[in-house]
């Protein structure tokens, strides 16, 4: 039987040990929702039916655009995978009349955001598909003991400008302020002081 924790430290304590002891397994990659909109870094798969010498995984660069033989250089960056596939099957309309254009995304490269400062692992890490601040501070490792918690700061920009967001650690794991918890968005960065 397993003895009860006397506080809410030595709970968190029992739970860190639980799940360490736990075997890691990565999470299955998540399908993209059909709006879903490219990013510089995300890999995209265009293949044209019958025609197996079009079929090409392309990179989203990081101007946006993509290559393509025949097709020439597309605007792919905040577009959806569907439109790409109609530009592309009315650029090739000249060369292949009615071709059938399929085009899905193979990896989600670009959606990213930073954590930095009093971490364990601090570094750049793919949303897939969308994380909260308690999410991400778990991918960087979690916090050094050092960590300032209820000084942290979520960086966005937003239209050129940018805005600090105020997340304070203690409130959000105690569960009283989980509306700090947002979701992050693509360039998000949580600085950790």
């Amino acid at each position: 039987m397993v003895e009860r924790p006397k506080s809410y430290v030595a709970f968190l304590a029992l739970l860190a040990c639980a799940l360490c002891a736990a075997p890691l397994q990565q999470a299955p990659a998540q399908p993209v929702s059909s709006d879903y909109r490219l990013q510089p870094g995300d890999t995209i798969e265009v293949s044209v039916w019958k025609e197996e010498d079009l079929q090409r995984v392309l990179i989203v660069r990081p101007d946006g655009k993509v290559s393509m033989a025949l097709v020439g250089e597309l605007q792919a960056a905040g577009r959806t995978p569907d439109a790409i596939r109609v530009d592309v099957e009315k650029r090739l309309s000249t060369y292949i009349p009615e071709a059938v254009v399929t085009v899905t995304v193979q990896e989600v490269g670009g959606h990213r955001i930073y954590v930095i400062g009093q971490v364990r692992k601090p570094g750049s890490f793919v949303m897939n598909p969308r994380l909260n601040v308690l999410q991400a501070l778990s991918l960087a490792e979690g916090t050094t003991p050092f960590a300032k918690l209820d000084e942290i700061v979520i960086l966005r920009s937003t239209g050129g400008t940018q805005k600090s967001l105020p997340f304070k650690y203690n409130r959000v794991a105690g569960g009283r302020d989980l509306s700090e918890n947002i979701l992050l968005e693509s360039g998000d960065v949580i600085i950790v002081p």
